[in-house]
């Protein structure tokens, strides 16, 4: 066990809660009452559909979403997934439950106030590009402020500024049809952005485009956020999209949520088959950091004045431990040594037997690798591989077993 190393004391405060939704349920057709009650009672959604003709969209989704994180609604066609993104500005009306934005429950909002909020804090960004033809670039990414009664001057500023975010200012007088589809849809994206929500809204915004601008515009989106992070809500049925741009991924099946994590926890821990089935093929190395697999299951040591190579020797074999990691008082990484190491220099009788006892040949992994980037390293070394953070204080240790239980439980 780790010996030494304690939890920081105090850990980064959490985000505040953008969109809250509780006990929300969406049933389409002309007896949704109905529907719904048959629904609380227990019955599946093919039984109430061959009685009473309504679908169940959503079945009872409560959940979080925080203040600047890309969230992902993904599920298979039909799942649910762009309904429950469509009620969280109502586009679509819920049959019941409460959609809290910033506190305020807006199902219970007025239709004025709906439009200011949705003016105010909430763009959409859909597959389709929707331009106008006959509009020039600037004059398409203006048109929510101009719908919205923003006057001439101050809606091209704010049309410029979102174009510029996107890298498209200098085509502010061209016109859609001269542009390429990733390009139509960066105009899109800066459409949305121009009115500065705290909250888009993506549904499959990606989704038509060709597999390499596709991932431009990941990149893109991603790139934004860490300029000026928003709520993020994102819908699509591309695993490696969600895994690619998603801070938490939520999985729908049926019209239920059926999983909430980040995409290692769901990796990981699938709550079902059907979540299992998503992530199968996953391939993990290039979704986890080294940080993520590295354990805190080493003897280590504080190094200090005085500190005896027997001494070591007897903590190691105490803690049946082969390798024993050295740090820093401020927990930074100093090395590592091993038992036979120590015991050569002991037998021989080697000048300062523990501090020659250092292994040259293990370097540290930085936490924030890919772990794509680091299996060969791990996969030759002897010892467990040492893993720090940007400091280069200690982490955590990745061994062969750590490393090929992680690549397993996903196969």
């Amino acid at each position: 066990m780790d010996l030494t190393i304690e939890k920081d004391a105090a850990a980064p405060a959490a985000s505040p809660i953008k969109i809250s939704l509780k006990n929300v349920y969406k049933i389409f057709g002309e007896r949704p009452e109905t529907a719904l009650e048959q629904l609380k009672s227990g019955r599946s959604k093919p039984e109430i559909l061959a009685d009473t003709g309504c679908s169940v969209g959503v079945n009872d989704a409560s959940f979080d979403i925080m203040a600047g994180e890309i969230f992902v609604i993904m599920g298979l066609s039909g799942s649910g997934k762009s309904t429950l993104l469509r009620l969280l500005n109502r586009l679509i009306e819920p049959t019941a439950g409460a959609i809290e934005i910033d506190g305020v429950d807006v199902t219970q909002i007025s239709s004025r106030e709906l439009i200011d909020l949705r003016r105010r804090d909430i763009s959409m960004v859909f597959q389709s590009f929707a331009l106008l033809p006959n509009r020039n670039v600037l004059q398409n990414a203006a048109f929510g402020l101009e719908v919205a009664g923003i006057g001439e001057s101050e809606r091209k500023e704010k049309a410029l500024n979102a174009l510029r975010a996107v890298g498209l200012e200098g085509y502010a007088e061209s016109h859609p049809d001269q542009l390429s589809g990733g390009m139509k849809q960066r105009v899109g994206l800066a459409r949305a952005l121009a009115s500065e929500p705290t909250i888009l809204l993506m549904d499959e915004a990606f989704s038509a485009l060709d597999p390499l601008i596709r991932t431009e515009m990941q990149d893109e989106l991603v790139r934004l956020q860490g300029e000026h992070s928003r709520t993020v809500v994102f819908v699509s049925h591309d695993l490696d999209e969600a895994m690619r741009i998603g801070d938490r991924i939520c999985i729908v099946e049926n019209g239920n949520v059926v999983q909430i994590g980040t995409p290692d926890d769901i990796v990981l821990n699938p709550a079902n088959d059907y979540v299992r089935s998503f992530f199968r093929n996953v391939d993990v190395s290039r979704v986890f950091k080294a940080g993520d697999i590295a354990r805190q299951t080493q003897v280590t040591l504080i190094e200090r004045q005085g500190v005896s190579a027997a001494a070591t020797l007897e903590r190691m074999k105490s803690y049946d431990r082969e390798y024993a990691i050295i740090l820093g008082r401020d927990r930074t990484f100093h090395g590592i040594v091993s038992r036979t190491s120590l015991v050569d220099n002991i037998r021989n009788k080697v000048i300062d037997p523990y501090r020659n006892a250092f292994l040259t040949d293990v370097e540290p992994i930085l936490a924030s690798e890919p772990l794509s980037d680091v299996l060969g390293r791990v996969a030759s070394s002897s010892s467990p591989v040492p893993v720090v953070d940007e400091r280069n204080r200690y982490v955590g240790s990745i061994t062969k077993s750590a490393l090929l239980e992680t690549l397993d439980r996903t196969t």
